[in-house]
């Protein structure tokens, strides 16, 4: 029978569980502290100095491509961003109007595509107040720049586009050189070396399409024909042999190809493997060094035309960032992460220059005055001036591959 003395142990024994239960919950159940994202010690470099917690910390942020098929390529890019902004840590951090500062860098992931950019650069001025947001790719540049100066955002871009500067946005700055420049050296180097008939088959991005509309007259201003034009979207073609035999077949003595590093590496064995003799004339966004690891050496790249590696571009004031750069990741620097390695040091000294970490008119006004300020060991590439319009200026780095071997060709050499 269920007395009333049963009845009251059963209550007490259920009451006692109920508190054993909320004595003994884990730690994992309780909401994750989010931590910044490069807000660390500087142990990468080979140093053990903490950051100083008590200093102010300034978000910097980043937009680009960390999956899909340019994530090699997005990847090397914030590579140079981490290093940078792990060393200015690691080394006390920067003195702005008498306060200290750290750098914080926040990523986000676009998979290459303008829309994402354009979402992720309001995220990041909204919730972090990023002052400067770097983006990788012409598209996401020109979709953030529809509303850049209106969220006060300064736009580190990361593209040889020359548009991007010509418009007239006071808040963009144009990192590497512009590719207008490379197209008459280019051109002339495969024509004399294998003629004048030329097929496009570059990436089909917006850059893409840029790069080829400025190639083609310049291409013909200089006695060539473009015997096909055609295009590779990245993001969803794997097998090149269809778009590759169709421009084979108009006999072409140079290929126009070009985008991330790793899929124009593929491309450029398929049209050996179809039996291409040709020269290739490569858009800046794929570096030789890169499509040469790709490929397992220079054999299937012979007769090619692109932009210097940084590797093969080596003198006092980046030999330490390649150094250190290849110790910590295991491969050579590309000119993705040592542009904005250096484009973080200058950032930083305009912010220093100009008295404010937020302000970014003001910042911008003081980066031609922060170009004498960069530490020696920083400067991994010379800047001449930055434009009115915002561009960097940068001496011309061109090479070829001749008799298996990348050879610099740049002007004056």
């Amino acid at each position: 029978m269920f007395t009333f003395k049963k009845l009251s142990l059963f209550f007490l024994l259920i009451l006692t569980l109920v508190l054993v239960s909320a004595c003994s919950s884990t730690p994992s159940s309780q909401p994750a502290e989010e931590k910044p994202a490069s807000n660390e010690t500087g142990k990468e470099n080979g140093t053990d100095t903490e950051v100083d917690e008590e200093a102010g910390v300034v978000n910097i942020g980043y937009s680009g491509p960390l999956s899909g098929p340019a994530a090699f390529y997005g990847k090397n890019t914030l590579s140079g961003l981490e290093m940078a902004v792990e060393e200015i840590n690691a080394n006390g951090g920067f003195e702005v109007s008498g306060k200290k500062y750290n750098l914080n860098l926040v990523t986000l992931d676009d998979k290459y595509l303008p829309n994402e950019t354009g979402a992720n650069a309001k995220r990041l001025v909204q919730e972090n107040k990023t002052p400067i947001i770097f983006v990788p790719h012409s598209g996401g540049i020109f979709a953030s720049q529809v509303f850049n100066i209106q969220e006060k955002f300064i736009i580190g871009a990361y593209t040889s586009e020359p548009k991007v500067t010509e418009q007239g946005n006071a808040l963009t700055v144009r990192i590497p050189p512009k590719y207008s420049s490379y197209i008459e050296p280019f051109s002339k180097y495969q024509m004399e070396r294998f003629g004048k008939k030329i097929a496009f088959l570059p990436t089909a991005t917006q850059y893409g399409k840029d790069w080829a509309s400025v190639l083609e007259p310049g291409w013909k201003d200089l006695g060539g024909e473009v015997v096909y034009k055609g295009s590779i979207d990245f993001s969803k073609d794997t097998d090149f042999f269809t778009i590759v035999t169709n421009a084979l077949k108009e006999k072409p003595d140079v290929l126009f190809v070009g985008g991330p590093s790793e899929p124009t590496a593929l491309v450029i064995k398929q049209a050996r493997e179809l039996g291409f003799k040709g020269g290739f004339l490569i858009m800046d966004q794929a570096k030789l060094d890169e499509i040469e690891a790709v490929l397992g050496g220079t054999e299937l790249i012979e007769g090619s035309v692109g932009v210097l590696p940084l590797v093969y571009s080596k003198y006092e004031g980046n030999e330490k960032f390649i150094e250190d750069y290849s110790k910590a990741h295991g491969k050579n620097p590309g000119s993705e992460a040592g542009y904005h390695y250096l484009a973080a040091y200058m950032f930083v000294e305009a912010m220093k220059a100009a008295g404010s970490v937020d302000d970014p008119i003001a910042i911008r006004a003081k980066l031609e005055e922060s170009l004498a300020n960069i530490p020696a060991d920083k400067k991994i590439y010379e800047i001449e001036e930055i434009e009115e319009n915002g561009g960097l200026v940068t001496p011309l780095r061109i090479a070829v591959v001749e008799d298996g071997k990348i050879i610099d060709k740049s002007l004056g050499q």
